[in-house]
């Protein structure tokens, strides 16, 4: 797994028995899930009491570190030893180590839900609506007369509609069905090879 340099001093430091004991660990590594896995940011996620005695910047590093590494382990589909690999060349003892996978096993599947709820699918259009307006006159000039148009796009995207409206004149109405076409097009050539 490749990981920034930040992220790797903040995990180094959460791998350091100096900086977190046992136990402030644990929780820190509970809490990184949780506040991956929680609906609203909860800006108390980290007032624990076992994180009290830890400096709040190393600490805030940490987490950040811990959550990065959560999801980038998450959405490559780390097994154990990927993850037990990139965690020892940081430094974390086998302990550690599984504390975290433990910790990662248990989660895993809310996460994977979560990165898969956010998701690079854009919402599909399912229906199109247009009405021809005509701009007689505005505030500026006493008479335009120009023809205009009123789209609205129907979309859904997870049983979610949403619609999208935008106007555009005649000339960038034809540019824009000229560009639909030629994406047609190209679609149909790649889906003949």
């Amino acid at each position: 797994m490749e990981l920034s340099e930040s992220v790797q001093r903040g995990l180094q430091s959460l791998a350091d028995p100096s900086s977190f004991d046992r136990r402030s660990y644990q929780v820190l590594v509970d809490v990184s899930f949780r506040s991956l896995l929680s609906s609203q940011a909860d800006p108390s996620v980290l007032d624990q009491p076992e994180l009290k005695q830890i400096d709040q910047i190393l600490l805030k590093q940490s987490h950040t570190a811990a959550t990065t590494f959560i999801l980038e382990a998450v959405k490559q589909n780390a097994d154990k030893s990927t993850i037990s690999s990139c965690l020892e060349e940081l430094s974390f003892s086998a302990d550690r180590i599984e504390i975290f996978y433990s910790t990662h096993q248990e989660h895993r599947k809310e996460v994977e839900r979560l990165l898969a709820s956010i998701g690079r699918c854009p919402p599909h259009i399912h229906d199109a609506s247009w009405c021809l307006q005509y701009h007689v006159k505005n505030d500026q000039v006493d008479k335009i007369n120009e023809p205009f148009y009123l789209i609205s796009l129907n979309t859904e995207k997870e049983r979610s509609s949403d619609d999208i409206n935008f106007t555009c004149t005649v000339e960038q109405l034809q540019d824009l069905v000229g560009k639909l076409k030629d994406a047609a097009k190209s679609v149909e050539k790649a889906s003949q090879m």
